[in-house]
């Protein structure tokens, strides 16, 4: 006679390849969650506004570039839409679908299943940021659709000043400065190796061609702008002047300044209308299961 187990009536852990997997609540409400088919519209329509978004900072850095005096990052395109007919329910709506979205990559970063531990950190690493940063986007626009008016490039500026009192400023701002202009290198390597293919589903045809020039002319544009905006915060950091520091409109005055400049101001602008273009276009292709 087999001899009972001492297991009996218990719930066995699911076993992965790589050994037992413990159940989590918290992991499986994530999985629940990134399986509801309303949350997955809503993290779509998140894609949406921020192409939308990156249509309005690339008119304002075009019209800098013409000689506008805008703000032209994320609050200077807030601001822009607040003065507009509807303008505040535009904003409701922008924060709702940023905060989705936001809420969606950090799904990603912790929902998976049977991942080596290895590609559980790099998953982490990879989702959970970007799904900070729309979260803390989706929430500047439900500032300004309650009657805020911040700027990003005093902030930042603030920021800086704050960070090099410290006994090690200097190192912690230059480390920040290093780690945005290593994400726009990832974002000029994404669109030159048009690896954004694996999180889009490119259709056939014509409209397939049109997506990767998006792409790739938007992945690009965007990567140099970061690296410009890493390079002012590293110089912030070595000088120790907080001013030299700043987003995006800090790296728009930055090519504006250089022979050129408004030329070059241009062709930023429109790469970051191309971004849009191509991030509208995402929320309908977007592989949600990637």
């Amino acid at each position: 006679m087999p001899t009972p187990s001492i297991a009996t009536g218990l719930s066995r852990a699911p076993v992965s390849a790589y050994g037992f997997e413990v159940p989590s609540s918290a992991r499986t409400a994530a999985r629940e969650a990134e399986a509801n088919p309303a949350f997955r519209v809503t993290a779509r329509a998140g894609y949406a506004a921020n192409g939308i978004l990156h249509l309005l900072i690339g008119g304002l850095v075009i019209a800098v570039g013409f000689g506008a005096q805008e703000d032209s990052d994320q609050t200077g395109a807030f601001r822009a839409l607040a003065a507009a007919p509807l303008g505040a329910a535009a904003l409701w709506a922008l924060a709702i679908w940023l905060v989705a979205l936001g809420a969606w990559h950090l799904l990603q970063a912790f929902a998976p299943r049977h991942l080596t531990v290895w590609r559980r950190i790099g998953r982490i690493f990879a989702e959970a940021p970007q799904g900070l940063v729309f979260v803390a986007i989706g929430l500047v626009s439900a500032s300004v659709a309650l009657g805020a008016r911040p700027h990003a490039e005093q902030a930042a500026e603030d920021l800086s000043e704050g960070v090099l009192s410290w006994p090690i400023g200097g190192f912690v701002l230059g480390t920040v400065g290093l780690a945005v202009a290593g994400v726009g290198i990832g974002f000029v390597w994404m669109g030159l190796r048009r690896s954004f293919h694996s999180k889009v589903r490119t259709p056939d045809g014509p409209a397939g061609v049109a997506l990767t020039v998006l792409g790739v002319v938007g992945f690009v544009t965007k990567g140099v702008a970061l690296i410009i905006v890493g390079v002012l915060v590293v110089v912030a950091a070595v000088t120790v002047e907080p001013d030299t520091a700043g987003g995006l409109d800090g790296a728009t005055s930055a090519v504006i300044a250089v022979p050129a400049g408004p030329l070059l101001a241009s062709l930023v602008g429109l790469g970051f209308l191309a971004y849009g273009v191509f991030t509208i276009f995402r929320a309908r292709y977007a592989r949600l299961d990637a």
